[in-house]
């Protein structure tokens, strides 16, 4: 049966029907010919490490691939960064996993391209709050990938309902123009009064404060309105009548401060990315991010077999045998045989161990880790 919203169904994808067709043929070909040979196989992005980190995600769904087949898997930690090298390795009869590798590619390479772009973002603000409002942009199945992503990113919330159930993380957000539209120009009082009375108590009390009249008129009018009941201001103001976004964030919080409203908060949403967060962290206090997480491109793994019953591998271009990456002390990223006796630390662990999930990544752990590795390799513009 057709899944009525367009989704491959979970079943598919854990049996390996959710696959390309040749290897369906692939697998014909070799039952047919009495072959199944025992293999390594590795997923990478880069051969050798160039210096341009992203961020590795999607582990823990993968590893469900794996559940109970008789195979070995090794993967780098949830939010670990890497520059090259392979950040999963498989081994085991080849036919025992063939057929999974598009659903695995799929499971990692999207949700790391997402962490990535979320973390250039977060470190554009640091001392910001930055939510995630990216889960309009992709198929509703997406959001909690996108929303998990951002989170492990380091963002402070999102937006998703569902994905907040699904994460055990309750979902941020305050109103739409929608809400101030149903009231009418010159009721975007009442709007925020009605807001303020049927909303619970420990939602923030937001404004959201550029629909109909300048956003200084508006945002005004909110801390008047709601006066020690008002959190902040959001500023959603679209680039066609946004002019220079920097100096209506100004102006809106010196007039709060000149009418004596300096705890009111200002925070800015629509369109922005890192660029724009660093233009803004030291006059806004937060940021709403949409498509600049949505909008990355997914990291482009492959997953190639390096060792066939023992024996090194590899297709032209690529480079075979088993190996290991390392994390050095200078915070580079190092790979080698996985036999070579090398400094550092080895970032490879076990993940799957004859078909038994043997880790499982918690998603606070790999948020710190994240962060930290970050920090350890520069990532950001200048790295």
């Amino acid at each position: 049966m057709t899944d009525p919203f367009g989704t491959v169904p979970a079943a598919a994808i854990r049996d390996g029907t959710a696959t390309d067709a040749y290897f369906e043929r692939t697998l014909r070909t070799l039952e047919h010919a009495g072959k199944n040979p025992h293999v390594v196989a590795e997923v990478t992005a880069d051969q050798f490490p160039d210096g341009s980190f992203e961020v590795f995600t999607g582990v823990r769904e993968a590893a469900r691939l794996f559940d109970g087949l008789a195979v070995d898997v090794d993967a780098l930690p949830d939010g670990q960064l890497f520059d090259g090298g392979p950040v999963m390795c498989i081994e085991g009869p080849y036919r025992e996993f063939a057929a999974l590798e598009t659903s695995l590619l799929g499971l990692l390479s999207q949700p790391s391209g997402f962490a990535t772009a979320a973390l250039e973002c977060r470190l554009a603000a640091p001392d910001a709050d930055v939510f995630s409002f990216g889960a309009r942009h992709v198929h509703p199945a997406l959001a909690t990938v996108v929303e998990r992503a951002a989170l492990l990113a380091g963002f402070d919330g999102f937006s998703h309902v569902a994905a907040g159930e699904a994460l055990g993380r309750e979902a941020s957000g305050t109103m739409p123009h929608a809400l101030l539209f149903c009231f009418g120009e010159g009721e975007q009082a009442a709007a925020w009064r009605a807001f303020d009375e049927a909303v619970p108590a420990d939602v923030p009390r937001i404004a959201l404060t550029d629909t109909f009249w300048d956003e200084v008129a508006e945002s005004l009018l909110a801390a008047e309105s709601l006066g020690g009941r008002l959190d902040g201001v959001r500023l959603d103001t679209t680039g066609s009548r946004r002019g220079e976004f920097r100096h209506i964030v100004r102006e809106v919080r010196w007039e709060l401060d000149a009418h004596g409203f300096e705890d009111v908060e200002i925070f800015c949403s629509g369109g922005l990315g890192p660029a724009e967060l660093r233009e803004l962290r030291d006059v806004a206090d937060g940021f709403g991010v949409g498509g600049a997480i949505t909008d990355a491109d997914p990291v482009d793994f492959s997953l190639d077999i390096v060792e066939v019953e023992d024996e090194p591998v590899s297709k032209r271009g690529k480079l075979s045998g088993r190996k290991a990456v390392y994390r050095t002390a200078d915070g580079g990223h190092h790979v080698a045989l996985a036999d070579a006796d090398e400094d550092g630390e080895a970032l490879l662990e076990p993940l799957v161990r004859d078909g038994e999930i043997v880790r499982e990544d918690d998603l606070e752990a790999a948020t710190e880790r994240c962060l930290a590795d970050a920090e350890a390799v520069g990532f950001g513009p200048s790295a």
